[in-house]
């Protein structure tokens, strides 16, 4: 269980800090068009986007591999 855990580049980073600094990096339109959601593109909030990640697996999975693309691994 260690060994997944620290091979896991997104180990200790919640979503909610993971999508904050998406936010920051890209603004809201941005992360629409890099990931057409409509909580990224009709009236988005954290809270809203947080609520539909977590229960939709493959757009969480886009969202995180967004991520490790632009800030690369977490040490």
């Amino acid at each position: 269980m260690t060994n997944e855990q620290t091979n896991n580049p997104l180990h200790g980073v919640t979503l909610e800090m993971l999508l904050t600094r998406l936010v920051d990096q890209y603004g809201w339109d941005e992360l629409g068009r890099r990931i057409p959601i409509k909580c990224f593109t009709n009236d988005p909030s954290i809270k809203s986007s947080l609520k539909f990640l977590r229960r939709t697996p493959w757009a969480r999975k886009k969202v995180e591999e967004l991520y490790l693309k632009a800030f690369g691994r977490i040490d």
